[in-house]
């Protein structure tokens, strides 16, 4: 996983959900540290060079960034969206230039970037010939001193290119961070699977909310018309004067305000959405 930058944190977060705990050792440097799992280590290295990590086989599976898997060009397998560090990668240009769109780009144009390969492919899908300035720090400084016209980088915010006088005129892809492993593991399989299948489980549940409600009997049907589950809803009887019946259902995140009040019109009664730390289709 990245030693550093704006995939850490969110990717540890997640191990940790998934229940995969990084065993610390507070005088230690070591880039490589065990878990609460046996036979699980995370290994810590640049997020560039992940894909080569694990494409040699020395990683099982590896957390970096979309736009870094098709930038090494390795051959590694994405198995997850990981849902964060969603970024585009983008071509920008100073604010003072005359370039309003990518059609405005001219052969021999100096874009700088660290995506070479994904930079070159673009420019030679639209057919113009520009010239790439390889770095490997910060981009958005070449234009102020004069080493390009224009650069290619990851944008999240937009924030940095504004400061620096750039703007955005295209976007090459959408990136965000990614599980990968190699197409085929023979070792270690049933461990690595478990692992794929956990941290999937705790992504799929961010999607969605438990809803728990009470339904009369006489509201049944109309209640059920209207409540979206996975392969239905479960429904128990509810012990009490009138015939009354519990409904669970786990709904899509994104629907829970507006269903509420929807499900509240057909009957249903003393509603709680709860969240959900893991789900399994």
């Amino acid at each position: 996983m990245p030693n550093k930058g704006r995939l850490r944190y969110p990717a540890l977060k997640l191990l940790e959900e998934s229940g995969i705990d990084p065993v610390y050792d507070p005088g230690s440097r070591s880039l490589i540290t065990p878990t609460n799992m046996d036979s699980v280590y995370i290994v810590y290295a640049r997020a560039e060079d992940i894909p080569g990590v694990v494409a040699a086989g020395a990683a099982d599976l590896g957390i970096t960034g979309h736009d870094l898997v098709l930038e090494s060009g390795e051959g590694v397998e994405e198995l997850l969206d990981l849902g964060f560090g969603k970024a585009r990668l983008v071509i920008a240009v100073p604010d003072d230039s005359g370039v309003r769109d990518i059609n405005d780009i001219r052969p021999g144009t100096r874009v700088a970037t660290k995506f070479v390969r994904l930079t070159g492919e673009f420019f030679r899908g639209i057919g113009v010939d520009v010239e790439l300035v390889r770095i490997s720090g910060a981009a958005e400084v070449m234009p102020i001193l004069g080493a390009a016209d224009a650069i290619a980088d990851v944008m999240s915010t937009g924030t940095t290119l504004a400061l620096h006088g750039l703007r955005p005129v295209h976007t090459v892809l959408e990136s965000s961070a990614r599980l990968i492993g190699r197409p085929s593991v023979a070792a270690r399989r049933d461990l690595v699977d478990g692992i794929v299948e956990s941290l999937r489980s705790v992504i799929m549940a961010k999607k969605r909310k438990l809803l728990l409600m009470n339904v009369p009997d006489e509201n049944l049907k109309d209640v059920l018309s209207v409540l979206p589950s996975m392969s239905g809803p479960m429904i128990a009887k509810v012990e009490s004067e009138r015939p009354m019946w519990e409904v669970l259902a786990a709904v899509p995140l994104d629907r829970v305000p507006s269903l509420v009040v929807e499900l509240r019109r057909k009957g249903a009664r003393d509603i709680v959405a709860m969240g959900l730390e893991r789900l399994m289709p």
